[in-house]
């Protein structure tokens, strides 16, 4: 009597990335390993959503960069879909995209053009219940999760109303004082208003100063070009 062969399951895994060369080759790797089963790819961030709900891969692979909300997306996925892994597989090694991946909901970030190895290490450790970093990124992105708990103490303990803390982080995003009045469906002169209550919490004299104030220890690479003053 034959003895029955045992079938190995294999890991269903999908694709999403605007770059044709890039997911033509990524999509080769994978086709010819005997542990995956290429589900579907897309190119853009509403392609990432409708192969997770109706492909139902195990590992989604996707860049950051092509159209549509990529962070939106990634939220959406993980709050709709019981057990998928998210990959951000990238060329942009830029601590704050990572981190807002991750808190997106994302399971690894890793960087492209690193060997191919890594990408499969990814998948193991996410499969595993782990996080996963390229090696080569991890110290800055420990860096960013630092500095920014950093920042969180430093605004509490400058006794900032929610209200002020939400509107530094606007100031982050370089927006100016009509922008962040849309945003919050506020007048400008009450944005103004809670400039002058920031510039007197955090004892500082301008706009400048008050982001200086609160990112004092975030570290490098994160400045961004501030609007006007008056804006």
């Amino acid at each position: 009597m034959e003895k029955s062969k045992t079938v190995q399951r294999r890991t269903r895994i999908a694709f999403v990335d605007d770059h044709p060369t890039l997911l033509r080759g990524i999509e080769s790797l994978f086709a010819e390993d005997e542990h995956f089963e290429i589900v579907g790819k897309g190119v853009t961030a509403s392609d990432a959503v409708d192969l997770a709900l109706t492909r139902s891969p195990e590992i989604l692979v996707l860049d950051l960069s092509m159209p549509g909300d990529v962070f939106a997306a990634i939220a959406e996925i993980t709050s709709k879909v019981v057990g998928i892994r998210l990959i951000i597989f990238t060329a942009f090694a830029n601590v704050d995209l990572a981190l807002k991946a991750l808190d997106a909901g994302a399971h690894a970030f890793l960087l492209k053009g690193q060997p191919s190895e890594e990408l499969f290490e990814a998948i193991a450790a996410v499969q595993a219940g782990e996080l996963f970093v390229s090696p080569s990124f991890a110290p800055k992105l420990i860096s960013g999760f630092r500095n920014r708990s950093r920042r969180e103490i430093q605004l509490k303990s400058s006794k900032l109303s929610a209200r002020e803390i939400q509107i530094v982080d606007f100031l982050f995003e370089a927006k100016t004082n009509k922008e962040i009045a849309r945003e919050l469906n506020l007048s400008e002169k009450t944005i103004k208003h809670y400039m002058t209550n920031l510039m007197t919490k955090l004892k500082v004299k301008s706009r400048l100063e008050v982001v200086l104030a609160a990112q004092s220890s975030r570290g490098e690479g994160l400045d961004r070009q501030l609007p006007d003053e008056t804006s």
